[in-house]
């Protein structure tokens, strides 16, 4: 049962006829005394709560209801009613343990997806399973680990991707944040509809308009032809939404409009779009410190991180260091046309104790210099340590550049060159042996405009 807490019965009959028209049984009360009737005599699955009541628009009456509710049972999930001028209102509520919130007027479609949203997860319980287990029940193939913590966070991914929770995914570069937000929408509803990476950090504050809700043409000087936005691009699937710490100020109100009313105005014109995305985030900044320093919204932070996950960094799993190389090593025979490349034991063991600050991106950019300067199939340390240095390296007419010479993205569209010759363009194939999907070779493609003909896989 969903139980509707509003002193306006207005209010309360129209959520009680949507909800209802729904398939779910829902109650009204319109005081806090029959509403904490209520919740003892019959614990509701959710509660929607109007925080104002007839004392007036300070919210404090709706706020100590919600602690009281909190105190009685902190298991029920709470909804949260409020207009767009009380949102600090909702936010304090948040605080407080309130699960989500809603503006007024509010859109039918959001409310439901936010009250689907929170059942679902109500209805997912946790587990313990083995990795092997977890491959068995969902898509996994592209995450290397078998880290108790690395097996919680496969755990949490497979209980949430099917709803349309929304997740922060936190973590310092290099921890693999992509993987997993690409990992949530493989396992989700969405999986056979667009997933859109955008990197907030490289999107100019004048830009993030048209970049991602698109413009019309003479929107703006250089606007020649129309322009499709990333929320449009991602209708119907996921968007992801990489270095979202790095967002300015002015964005994060538009960001925010956007998820809070999933619609949305194309630059140039007035007529406003709505949209249906599963909103995925990743930063390896603290939004809460941010926050605390006034960088970054509270409100934002709120709407985006229902769910959050932590990486753990590569130094804190050292047991899938191995595991990571050996994955690299496969990879990388069929790309180099090397297949008798192996690992000693005794550089494994030194692998392991590698700090690796640049995480899982600099162990594979490591293991690659390795084999590409050296001419013997069995590695040894020295082949890994001499990569460590800033300097430049050379083996016979092949020269490739220290630390600090070759940015990652020039790294990475080498790689996808090389993959997709030694595999004739055949796309499954070389993203296999990238470690990555066919959509993200594909995306990866588009974005470094890297010419190709595909050969039927």
């Amino acid at each position: 049962m969903i139980l509707i807490i509003d002193d306006d019965i207005a209010v309360r009959t129209s959520l009680l006829l949507i909800l209802q028209q729904e398939g779910y049984k829902a109650a009204g009360a319109g005081t806090p005394e029959e509403a904490l009737e209520m919740i003892k005599r019959s614990k509701p699955s959710l509660i929607l709560l109007d925080l104002n009541f007839s004392l007036g628009t300070s919210g404090k009456e709706g706020m100590a209801l919600l602690q009281e509710i909190k105190q009685y049972d902190t298991s029920i999930p709470v909804i949260l009613i409020t207009g767009w001028g009380s949102i600090e209102l909702a936010v304090q509520g948040m605080k407080l343990g309130a699960n989500d919130f809603i503006n007024k007027p509010w859109d039918n479609e959001n409310l439901l997806q936010s009250v689907k949203t929170l059942l679902d997860l109500q209805d997912k319980k946790a587990g313990h399973h083995t990795r092997k287990q977890l491959d068995t029940l969902y898509d996994f193939s592209h995450i290397v680990g078998e880290d108790p913590a690395m097996l919680q966070i496969l755990e949490t991914i497979g209980r949430v991707a099917g709803t349309d929770a929304s997740i922060l995914i936190m973590g310092e570069s290099g921890t693999g944040k992509e993987l997993i937000a690409e990992a949530v929408h493989q396992n989700s509803l969405r999986r056979n509809k667009p997933f859109i990476k955008v990197n907030l950090g490289g999107i100019s504050t004048t830009l993030f308009e048209s970049e991602m809700f698109g413009h019309v043409r003479g929107a703006f000087t250089d606007a020649r032809y129309d322009r499709t936005g990333r929320f449009e691009m991602a209708h119907k699937g996921t968007i992801f939404l990489d270095e979202i710490g790095d967002l300015d100020p002015g964005s994060q109100v538009k960001l925010l409009r956007v998820l809070q009313d999933r619609t949305y105005e194309v630059l140039g014109s007035s007529r406003t779009k709505t949209v249906d995305v599963r909103v995925v985030c990743a930063t390896n900044k603290s939004l809460r410190d941010m926050v605390a320093a006034g960088n970054f919204r509270e409100d934002l932070l709120y709407r985006i991180n229902l769910i959050t996950i932590q990486l753990p960094a590569l130094r804190e799993r050292p047991k899938d260091i191995p595991l990571l190389v050996k994955s690299f090593i496969r990879n990388l025979r069929e790309i180099y046309n090397r297949p008798n490349l192996q690992v000693t034991p005794e550089a494994m063991k030194w692998l392991q104790q590698l700090p690796l600050p640049g995480n899982i991106r600099q162990l594979k950019n490591l293991v690659e210099r390795a084999i590409l300067v050296s001419r013997a199939d069995l590695l040894q340390v020295d082949d890994f340590r001499s990569q460590l240095e800033l300097s430049p390296v050379k083996s016979g007419n092949l020269q490739l550049p220290g630390v600090g010479a070759i940015t990652l993205e020039e790294l990475e569209v080498e790689m996808i060159k090389k993959a997709m010759l030694f595999h004739h363009n055949r796309i499954s194939k070389a993203a296999a042996s990238l470690g990555l999907t066919r959509s993200a070779l594909y995306r990866r493609l588009e974005k470094y405009n890297i010419p190709y003909d595909e050969t039927s896989d």
